[in-house]
């Protein structure tokens, strides 16, 4: 059989960024062990390793958390496993016998009922009432009929050919197998689902991007600084330590952490809004989406059959559709609407489940056929109990099922037509109001039954009369014509606001279906995916009068595309319709017609989002940037063919998803903007250290306790910020364009806030030397007597002779001041971070994070023992307040910027400074 092992390769992505961000810190933190033990080789060496065991903890419980999260093998084999059917009833030899399911071959028949799943693909050569629901296989809601008779050259559309996995609602058939395993529809969709290999995701590609960047500008200064020491005179393990101390200060150790809370935490806000996330990179994706093709059944509609529209009285009449009710009403005191009602009502088989009486009518299951479902639930609405109709008029004869072969042939019916309660004759006006009616409903993608009544003679036909179906024995002529009923798939009452979120953020929303053009065309409408007004070729065609081959496809903003159109059509004119054509809808779509139609979106740039409940569904939903199914009505294959399942089965949730991944995106920017912030401030001081030769102002273990302390809190609670206003508003991100890091972020982060840090800094630092009697031409060229332990005679401003333990002692000092004045100016740099536009006033601020700065400062210089631990020392009261003007200045400097961007959109200012 074709039902093979699971298929791993749909999550390959996920366990290849992880490992990657895993190997990435991992990395840093043997790098980290190593500058500790070549810093200082006394004392330190214990804290050296113990904070190197500590880091490479952290590193790899963040990893497994990320890993569990995402490593979720694909079984999407195993789901189309499921479906397979367990028994089925073959004849073999003239006897019929139930064998398993798997053991059925090419040539046996078998016979199906109501109820069963259909093992194998069959070639009907008896049927009586069969229908089956093909839903699942070609997005069809209505059970189809099956017969012997061939009807179609497509064989999804054919009515002799029963799929295997498919249901049989009711009645029976028997049909010959032509096909198993691989060879059936069903087999040829898992082999497409299972064999398709999926890419990177956008975020996966955007850190990866990050990380060769970070890399190379820390290794690019690293090795140049290494240079320039060995140029200078200094040793190769002190020229090392510089190198290592210059890519710890460039590299940002808190990203995997942020970036997996930034992930988990949105995961987290969407599965209580219904949206259950498989992958965490998927949430990301999404909001990076610029194409949504979605499904018609289930998705966009409510996946029910509901009465739309009746026409009686020479009337159209609108019934609600609405999922509460809350729709149009119609005038129900016609006598010809009671006649109208009381056919549907009894010539009816629909029944409600048992057990069901408190729930809304609109929420019962039926067991019966789900045209006649919708007209029970219409009556039930309408009139009140059906049951009890039902009771009154009791059948004593066998019911003519409706076909609608059973007519066709035939002339027509009816004689007289019922107006206002009165019959009038069938003459050719009123026989072409009909015909109006029903191509006016027709036309709207409904479909449309009519309703007739004749009383008989209790004389002619007593209590007790034999009715013969076969042979008929009854009049079927000379009938009364009492009405139409139309019947649709309504859309979902939120669908229509969510597409003109969807259009207001810059995603094409395109509708792929199995159904039929009509009827996918008047949906689209309904729910905005063809804007009111907008035409197609085949209306411009319409309102011209001229042939479809005259018109220009450029001239229509919307298109429906058939199947069998799509078939025929190159890969260049599919791309091009794809560009040029803002509102799209595809019907008559075969499973791998909408996998052509993702690889199309694909090929033109677009980031696609599919989504989808059918198994037909799973190949597009599988190799889209991201697949969302269904979580009620979706089946177990699409369900594992996707990264997302929305657990209301609501398109609408699909726009909180995008927000969602749009904001992940934005505060990432954020968290990284503030992390490379401090690399300024933090590589500065060895810069000088080596070119001015003064003594260190900042040394490795204070950078680290600024990345991996003061500033990974901050960090991470950016991942909280909430969005800002114009978040939904924003045309979708250009991947190749609209990097997380690019040139703006790099440039605010190092060339502008950066710089104010650094002056921050080295303003502490020369005031502290200073009070101490060492002023700022004092310290030029003094590093190698400063550094040298035999020298005990270093002199300051003042003529004051240094030891070198008091030298030192000073110089940790510094480290110290360094190191706050850092988390001073860093109080600054969280609050402008938390918006990329808006006002900090407009967004709101939390302390929490500054507080949490500002203790872990405090401790880290306060606490006894940190003198031996970490070489950091009090600090007086005054030197915390150095860097306080250079926090304000960066602030007053980044809200007047936002303030520029807001006053001035695409201006100057916003193109070279909103990153």
């Amino acid at each position: 059989m074709w039902l093979g092992e699971p298929s791993w390769s749909s999550d390959r992505r996920s366990r290849g960024w992880t490992v990657l961000l895993w190997y990435q810190d991992f990395g840093q933190g043997l790098g980290w062990t190593v500058l500790l033990l070549c810093q200082d080789f006394g004392r330190e060496l214990r804290w050296a390793l113990y904070l190197g065991v500590v880091l490479s903890a952290v590193v790899i419980i963040t990893g497994c958390f990320s890993y569990y999260q995402e490593a979720k093998s694909s079984r999407i084999m195993d789901s189309f496993k499921n479906m397979v059917p367990q028994q089925a009833l073959v004849i073999r030899e003239g006897e019929k016998m139930t064998i398993n399911a798997e053991l059925v071959v090419r040539g046996d028949l078998v016979e199906i009922k109501g109820g069963d799943r259909i093992p194998a693909d069959l070639r009907v050569v008896s049927a009586a009432g069969c229908k089956v629901d093909n839903s699942s296989l070609t997005g069809e809601s209505e059970p189809q009929t099956r017969t012997p008779e061939f009807t179609h050259e497509n064989p999804l559309e054919t009515r002799n050919i029963a799929f295997f996995s498919t249901n049989c609602v009711e009645g029976t058939a028997h049909g010959v197998v032509v096909g198993t395993g691989d060879h059936t529809v069903m087999g040829r969709i898992a082999t497409l689902a299972s064999g398709l290999e999926t890419g990177q995701t956008p975020i996966n590609m955007e850190i990866e991007h990050f990380i060769q960047l970070i890399t190379a500008v820390a290794v690019f200064l690293g090795v140049s600084f290494f240079i320039l020491a060995i140029i200078l005179g200094y040793t190769w393990l002190e020229a090392v330590i510089f190198l290592i101390g210059i890519i710890v200060a460039n590299v940002p150790e808190g990203l995997l952490a942020t970036v997996t809370v930034c992930l988990t935490l949105t995961a987290k806000r969407m599965a209580k809004k219904n949206c259950l996330v498989k992958n965490l990179e998927a949430v990301e994706t999404l909001g990076s989406t610029s194409t949504i093709c979605s499904d018609k059944t289930g998705t966009l509609t409510q996946n029910r059959m509901t009465v739309a529209h009746m026409w009686f009285d020479n009337m159209i009449h609108e019934a609600d559709t609405t999922e509460d009710q809350s729709g149009a009403t119609f005038d129900k005191s016609s006598a010809t609407w009671h006649a109208l009602s009381r056919v549907a009502g009894l010539c009816n088989r629909a029944e409600f489940k048992a057990g069901q009486e408190n729930f809304p009518i609109l929420k019962r299951d039926t067991a019966g056929d789900a045209s006649e479902s919708a007209l029970l639930k219409c009556i039930e609405l309408s009139c009140g109990c059906v049951r009890s109709m039902r009771e009154r008029n009791a059948k004593n004869y066998p019911l003519q099922p409706f076909t609608t072969q059973t007519y066709t042939s035939k002339k027509q019916l009816c004689s007289t037509i019922l107006i206002h309660g009165q019959e009038v004759p069938m003459d050719a006006n009123w026989n072409e109001a009909f015909q109006s009616a029903y191509m006016e409903l027709g036309g709207l993608g409904e479909r449309v039954l009519g309703f007739c009544h004749l009383p008989l003679s209790p004389a002619q036909f007593p209590r007790g009369f034999s009715f013969d179906c076969e042979e008929v024995n009854f009049p079927i002529k000379g009938l009364c014509f009492v009405g139409l009923m139309s019947m649709i798939d309504p859309p979902r009452a939120a669908v229509p606001d969510a597409v003109g979120k969807c259009r207001s953020a810059g995603i094409k929303v395109i509708m792929v279906t199995g159904d039929h053009p009509i009827t996918a065309k008047a949906i689209a409408k309904g729910v905005g995916i063809i804007s009111e007004g907008n035409e197609t070729v085949e209306d411009i065609a319409e309102r011209l009068n001229i042939p479809l081959s005259q018109v220009n496809p450029r001239d229509a903003k919307a298109c429906v595309v058939h199947g069998g159109d799509l078939k025929d059509m190159s890969t260049e004119y599919l791309d091009d319709l794809l560009r040029n054509h803002t509102e799209i809808v595809f019907a008559r779509t075969s499973p791998q017609q909408k996998l052509i139609i993702v690889e199309g979106c694909q090929r033109t740039g677009a980031i696609v989002a599919v989504t989808g409940d059918g198994v037909n569904d799973s190949p597009a939903l599988k190799k889209a940037d991201i697949g969302v199914a269904m979580g009620i009505a979706g089946s177990d294959v699409s369900k594992q063919a996707a990264d997302m399942i929305l657990l209301d089965d609501n398109f609408a949730s699909i726009v909180t998803g995008v927000e969602e991944g749009r904001l992940i995106f934005d505060n990432l920017k954020k968290s990284i903007a503030y992390t490379l912030t401090s690399n300024i401030p933090e590589i500065s001081p060895f810069l000088l250290f080596i070119i001015a030769s003064i003594p260190l102002p900042l040394g490795t273990v204070t950078i680290l306790c600024i990345d991996l302390g003061t500033d990974m809190v901050p960090a991470i609670s950016l991942a909280y910020e909430t969005a800002e206003s114009d978040i939904m508003k924003r045309q979708p991100r250009c991947p190749k364009t609209d990097k997380l890091v690019n040139d703006r972020l790099i440039s605010m982060a190092y060339g502008q806030i950066g710089m104010i840090q650094a002056l921050a800094g080295f303003f502490t630092y020369f005031v502290i030397l200073a009070e101490n009697g060492f002023w700022p031409e004092t310290l030029l060229g003094i590093r190698l007597n400063w550094d040298d332990r035999a020298n005990n005679e270093v002199e300051d401003s003042y003529g004051q002779q240094w030891t070198y333990e008091q030298r030192k002692i000073i110089e940790f000092t510094c480290h110290t001041s360094f190191f706050v004045s850092i988390v001073v100016v860093q109080w600054a740099d969280v609050i402008i971070c938390k918006t990329r536009r808006n006002s900090v006033f407009q967004q709101g601020m939390k302390w929490v994070e500054k507080s949490q700065m500002t203790a872990l400062a405090a401790f880290l210089s306060y606490c006894p023992g940190m003198d031996i631990a970490l070489r950091m020392y009090p600090l007086k009261v005054s030197w915390w307040f150095c860097a306080l003007p250079y926090s304000l200045l960066i602030f007053i400097y980044d809200e007047v910027r936002k303030l520029i961007i807001r006053r001035y959109p695409g201006g100057w200012v916003e193109l070279e400074t909103y990153y």
